[in-house]
């Protein structure tokens, strides 16, 4: 029997399982860019309004942390009849569009339902239950702004919600497309 470490040793082979390694690394890459510019190519897109909290953090910059208006919902629209939801579940909200454009949750399921005409599923995990709602957090909370740009995106929103387009890709995956600040009769995309 060989032993795999002095078989490893010899350039000859070496070189190989070296080459194999970085086009691995580089084809990861290349396949999570490709996963996000596919997203908001194919995704379908809904509107969010948000509160933006917290926009400056001195490591990663300036960034707006969104907390989403879905992002307490009650416990009338949990339909898993069998259990209530739990801290950390895995969930899959499902969206309808308001009158105003705006997707509001009309139920939240343990597995992924079917969605009709004009509704999406985004998916989410529970981060807390009370009594009468739970919280839900869709790692859709950061959005990473121009430096300098991030109190004014969060005074904005201290006037008014926010709106956050967000595409939501035919396999699940979820992305900010823009965020806009409504008000004063207009809307303006970041």
């Amino acid at each position: 029997m060989t032993n795999p470490f002095t078989w490893a040793a010899d350039p000859v082979r070496r070189r190989p399982l070296l080459r194999l390694l970085v086009a691995a690394q580089v084809l990861y890459v290349l396949g999570v860019a490709a996963a996000g510019y596919a997203t908001a190519a194919l995704g379908q897109n809904i509107i969010l309004t948000t509160t933006p909290i917290d926009p400056r953090d001195l490591l990663y910059g300036d960034f707006v942390r969104l907390r989403y208006n879905i992002s307490e919902t009650p416990l009338r629209l949990w339909r898993d009849p069998a259990q209530p939801p739990r801290r950390r579940q895995a969930v899959f909200v499902l969206l309808a569009p308001g009158p105003d454009s705006v997707s509001a949750p009309i139920g939240v399921y343990a597995r992924a339902p079917k969605p009709g005409a004009n509704q999406a599923v985004l998916r989410g995990w529970v981060t807390n239950v009370y009594r009468t709602s739970f919280a839900l957090r869709f790692n859709l909370e950061r959005y990473y702004v121009p430096e300098g740009s991030g109190l004014r995106l969060e005074r904005a929103g201290r006037l008014h919600p926010l709106r956050v387009r967000v595409s939501i890709a035919p396999w699940g995956q979820a992305r900010i497309a823009n965020v806009e600040e409504t008000g004063r009769g207009r809307t303006r995309a970041k």
